[in-house]
């Protein structure tokens, strides 16, 4: 029998706000698992103790930006709308249902006072710490990648700028390996190299001066940011969130962020392996892990040999006489060593000139056929074995399985897709609050399954 009900619902009813949210809802199981006291410790040097009007909750509002960076919310006036109307948000931030939602000026007159401290990253160390000691990070294998964010400015809106070309930081050490290579061979040292200031000219944008504009093949165009994020492998726990401009390359900060992780969480005795893509295979990446004895799993870049001539990877290497031997049997000596750490092996042109591969092999004039190989070359080849292992190949599966599915839960779910602020520092707070709601998501529902 059809039938409506048209009374409207402005009855006082007695009711428990604590049985309004379901037992199973994501934000029951973080009030129960996480305990966030230990906030009130880190923004109170940012109170005054005996003067002013009594505060909001910090950890309220700290609770607030959790909701809105666990659901997606990108706007701090719709979070004070959805705080106003969802209970299960009013419960876990410790409102009643009468008890007025903390104003949208409030959270950004919060985020803006903090903005000069680190307390969003000692927040995040915090939450990693607290993994480590749940045995949820085991610090056993790394696997690092980067993603782009779409910057808040428009791409159209740029001007052309000389800037300064960014100096490698591994040159000191290569200089040294390829002067001590120089010595073996009994070649005179080269000069100091010289300080050269190099600029390129590229475009910087008038909105968001910080970001940079990049053009990558099967990327989108325009001006991004880079997050540079590590995930431990046990239970995908991200342990390192690092921002740059969309122009640096992947490669650029990553010895550094390793070294930090190592040293900030106690990883020296525990890391044994880190997985990478095919933009962090450099010489200095494969030379450092090597060094440290680290297992290193890194994706191989692609190698386009030249048209009608025959490949490198035909010629065979000699380690203990220290030469190339080419198709005919005929050897590439020894040459030289330049300054950017490729020995040079070349060919006896008296002999290439009657070869009957030498159309295949050199265009020179001089009938010469010239190899180069990087005095890391045996770290690079040691990268490469590994790859091709089983537990190579386990371990570069993983990355789908981990980092690629961390970035895709924070675009699709978190809303990192986009930048929501401009400036460096504040798309940094932006991709470690997700960080952080994504660490505190991942311990809740472990310890809730625990608990069952």
């Amino acid at each position: 029998m059809l039938r409506s009900n048209p009374n409207v619902q402005n009855s006082y009813e007695f009711v428990c706000l604590e049985e309004l949210v379901p037992q199973n809802h994501l934000l029951r199981k973080i009030h129960k698992h996480i305990d966030f006291s230990f906030i009130l410790e880190k923004v109170k040097p940012y109170y005054c103790e005996d003067n002013g009007r009594p505060s909001v909750d910090p950890i309220m509002l700290f609770k607030m930006m959790f909701i809105g960076y666990l659901y997606g919310i990108r706007s701090e006036r719709q979070l004070e709308q959805e705080v106003q109307l969802n209970v299960a948000y009013r419960w876990f931030v410790g409102l009643g249902l009468t008890d007025r939602v903390p104003d949208h000026s409030t959270l950004s007159l919060n985020r803006k006072r903090l903005q000069d401290s680190d307390v969003v990253q000692e927040i995040f160390d915090h939450i990693v710490f607290k993994a480590i000691e749940l045995r949820m990070v085991a610090g056993r294998v790394l696997i690092t990648d980067s993603t782009h964010l779409k910057a808040n400015a428009n791409k159209r809106k740029f001007v052309k700028q000389e800037v300064e070309k960014s100096v490698k930081t591994y040159l000191d050490d290569l200089d040294e390996a390829v002067q001590t290579d120089r010595a073996a061979h009994g070649k005179k040292p080269l000069k100091p190299r010289k300080e050269v200031t190099q600029t390129k000219e590229t475009k910087v944008s008038t909105t968001d001066p910080e970001s940079g504009y990049m053009v990558r093949d099967g990327k989108p165009e325009g001006f991004f940011y880079l997050d540079h994020r590590t995930v431990d492998h046990k239970y995908n726990i991200i342990t390192d969130v690092h921002i740059t401009p969309g122009n640096v390359h992947d490669s650029t900060p990553y010895l550094d962020r390793l070294e930090l992780q190592i040293e900030k969480f106690g990883f020296v005795k525990t890391l044994e392996a880190v997985a990478l893509d095919a933009g962090y295979n450099t010489a200095d990446i494969c030379k450092k892990l090597h060094t440290r004895k680290i297992y290193a799993v890194i994706g191989g870049r692609s190698y386009t040999p030249v048209k009608g001539l025959i490949a490198k990877w035909r010629f065979k290497y000699d380690h203990e006489r220290d030469l190339y031997i080419c198709p005919q049997k005929q050897e590439l000596t020894y040459a030289t060593t330049d300054r950017e750490g490729y020995r040079q092996y070349k060919s006896a042109p008296q002999i290439c000139k009657d070869c009957p591969l030498l159309g295949e092999c050199t265009r020179s004039r001089n009938k010469q056929r010239v190899l180069t190989r990087h005095v890391w070359q045996d770290s690079k080849e040691w990268v490469k074995q590994n790859g091709r292992s089983r537990s190579g190949k386990y371990l570069y599966r993983l990355r789908y399985q981990t980092i690629e599915r961390s970035f895709a839960d924070a675009k699709e779910l978190h809303g990192l897709r986009y930048c929501r602020f401009r400036s460096k520092k504040k798309v940094l707070e932006q991709a470690l609050m997700t960080a952080i709601c994504q660490n505190i998501k991942k311990i809740a529902n472990h310890l809730a399954k625990l608990a069952r």
